[in-house]
């Protein structure tokens, strides 16, 4: 790891390294949410129903829950060089095709395609965690996260200008397939000009990608586990499109996908268990373990922070504009202090992270969280809006810094598996949206954000099973012999 001074406006070694990759992440979601800033002129310039808009956002995020765990096993195996400039490459094509597309069922097609492109969030954590040292970790991270995920908010304030400044009723293709032909070309970019590790630095790969490594029974089972979320978040997207939510698939389908995702979950069992067969017979020696127990913890974590953002995000304008009788430009605004907080508090999370250790951070901000969600269920007409804005506020603080602290820790659990860890947790997120989402099409909005707390009290005590990470890492060289990474 490079031993270079942590300075944000240095264009060498490692801190290029960190900017070319939150780059590449901020235009990945520049390009995965571009269609919601765009709304009207898709829907008036291809003719859809209000039903059909809203099956788009449902299948915009559908598989992006698989496509992090496959895409952070495809790191840990061909290195984030590689993976990050072919997705940002590959993904350009559907995103053509929706500028393109003149059907409800192109556009459907092109953005099922589309939700691979959010996994790319966690190929740059392995790619920073390879040339940051722990001392700077959750910081680097953190920039990469908070820097990068503004791609979202960056695609709301820019697309509708520029889909006006094209003109005419093409004027959101224009603007969709920019982003697209962004994706492109920096997938050059990022190949020409980055590495996977430091010169002289090994890149630590798992040994097969037929599923995540464990190195206790325990762990395995607890894997198994963890992994039936996100099948039931898949499941509930299922429903959604089934003739119980929006009625776009048959009843047959329906039950086929179903049906399909329970095979699937019986398979990815057994490749687990292909993968760690051998714990059974011969227990792995103590030196080279680690504690699946704190990937699960994350997993609740991430499930509770980046599930409410991603949630929040989505239904917020059109609470202030209900709440306080707005038009929808200034809820719209105001609504977006929550995203914009992104700038600051992630790298935040992560900075406090590395000077105050990962476990007692999270504890404080997760209680924080918890807290913030419940203030915000109190919100009503009879508030100041100044008051409500820096409740939203206050509250994306403890929410985004949450997601910093988390992937302070996800790098420093074992290193040739960062991939894998990152790209569970990361799914987390996404199964958390779905579910929180749900809720809200249930309940009122009190209740909504009262739940959302409920899930971070819950993640608060799952904390306290979780061990500050210390010490050293094991990993093994291709000749056999053994290195320590430090972790503290």
């Amino acid at each position: 790891m490079s031993a270079e001074k942590f300075n944000l406006l240095s264009f060498t070694g490692k801190m290029k390294t960190l900017h070319l990759s939150w780059i590449a992440f901020f235009i990945t979601f520049m390009v995965w949410f571009n269609m919601a800033p765009l709304k009207g002129a898709i829907v008036d310039g291809v003719g859809l129903t209000l039903s059909e808009w809203k099956t788009l956002l449902i299948i915009n995020v559908a598989l992006t829950i698989p496509a992090r765990v496959i895409i952070g096993a495809l790191t840990d195996k061909f290195g984030p060089r590689i993976v990050y400039s072919a997705l940002m490459a590959i993904c350009s094509i559907p995103c053509f095709m929706f500028a393109l597309a003149d059907s409800f069922t192109q556009l459907l097609i092109a953005r099922f395609a589309l939700g691979c492109i959010g996994a790319g969030f966690v190929v740059g954590i392995r790619m920073v965690s390879e040339w940051f040292p722990p001392k700077e970790l959750g910081t680097a991270e953190g920039v990469y996260g908070g820097w990068g995920n503004f791609g979202s908010a960056a695609a709301a304030f820019t697309l509708p200008t520029l889909a006006i400044v094209f003109g005419g009723d093409d004027g959101w293709r224009y603007a969709v397939g920019l982003t697209g032909l962004m994706s492109l070309l920096f997938s050059v970019v990022y190949f020409k000009n980055t590495t996977d590790t430091p010169k002289g630095s090994t890149y630590f790969r798992p040994k097969n990608l037929g599923g995540m490594e464990v190195t206790s029974v325990g762990d395995f089972y607890l894997l198994l586990v963890m992994k039936t979320p996100m099948y039931l978040a898949l499941a509930l997207l299922n429903w959604k499109l089934s003739p119980q939510g929006v009625s776009l698939l048959s009843e047959g389908v329906a039950l086929a996908i179903y049906l399909g995702l329970a095979a699937l979950y019986v398979y990815d069992a057994y490749a687990t268990y292909k993968v760690n067969k051998e714990i059974f017979v011969t227990p792995v020696p103590e030196v080279h373990q680690y504690s699946f127990k704190q990937v699960a913890v994350l997993n609740i974590l991430y499930f509770a922070t980046f599930g409410s953002e991603l949630a929040v995000v989505s239904m917020l304008p059109a609470f202030f504009a209900e709440t306080f009788e707005l038009n929808m430009a200034t809820a719209g605004l105001l609504a977006g202090m929550y995203a914009f907080m992104n700038l600051m508090s992630r790298p935040g999370g992560g900075l406090i992270s590395d000077r105050f250790g990962r476990r007692k951070t999270l504890l404080i901000l997760t209680a924080g969280l918890a807290l913030g969600y419940f203030c915000l269920s109190l919100i009503d007409a009879t508030w100041p809006i100044w008051l409500a804005v820096i409740a939203v506020m206050a509250c994306s603080f403890f929410v985004q810094s949450g997601e910093g602290a988390v992937f302070a820790v996800v790098p420093l659990i074992k290193r040739r598996l960062t991939g894998q860890i990152a790209g569970m947790t990361g799914a987390y997120g996404n199964v958390g949206a779905v579910v929180y989402l749900t809720v809200y099409s249930m309940v009122d909005t009190s209740t909504f954000f009262v739940v959302i707390s409920c899930t971070a009290v819950l993640g608060f005590v799952a904390l306290l099973f979780m061990k500050e990470p210390q010490g050293a890492m094991t990993e093994v060289r291709e000749d056999g012999s053994v290195e320590l990474i430090n972790v503290t």
